[in-house]
């Protein structure tokens, strides 16, 4: 009984990975810069009431666009390693498809999801509730491979792009 206990908590929990991004920065009201602190996942997944078993693992709390190379390849490595088939990595918007495209041609045997937000959790009107909460449901029902969640809709690893002008993720 114990091994099939293991066995179904292991195929089930869902493994979140915390880059930093918009999701987890704070407002320093005396200098007006946003910086990051801790992540607020474990707080928005109680806000949310949700009863799905996660891991959560800090990676690294930085601005997508201070992303370097390293970072990526300890991404790809922990998804490597961990026992979860399923993993929601939280990201900044700005290189988000540059992670999921390295990710992706990784070729991992494993339902990957990459979301993030355009507004920070902390102001209040954060959209990264919704995108976590849809990226939460995609990793679930999704086949293996590489995805980003966004503004309510999926997008394969090869087939997305930020539109900056709009500030929604779209197909190419």
């Amino acid at each position: 009984m114990r091994l099939t206990e293991n066995f179904f908590l292991r195929t089930m929990a869902i493994k979140i990975l915390i880059t930093g991004g918009t999701f987890d920065k704070e407002y320093d009201e005396l200098n007006g810069k946003l910086f990051f602190k801790d992540t607020h996942l474990p707080e928005i997944l109680q806000l949310g009431r949700s009863n799905l078993k996660v891991q959560i693992r800090t990676l690294m709390m930085i601005d997508s666009l201070e992303m370097k190379d390293t970072d990526r390849e300890l991404m790809v490595s922990h998804c490597q390693q961990c026992e979860e088939e399923k993993i929601v990595i939280t990201h900044g918007t700005d290189t988000m498809e540059q992670t999921a495209k390295v990710l992706g041609q990784a070729k991992l045997n494993k339902t990957i999801v990459l979301t993030g937000a355009m507004i920070p959790y902390k102001f209040g009107s954060s959209d990264g509730l919704f995108n976590l909460g849809s990226a939460l449901a995609f990793v679930q029902t999704l086949p293996h491979g590489v995805y980003v969640a966004m503004n309510g809709k999926f997008f394969n690893w090869n087939n997305v792009r930020k539109n900056k002008a709009s500030g929604i993720f779209e197909e190419l």
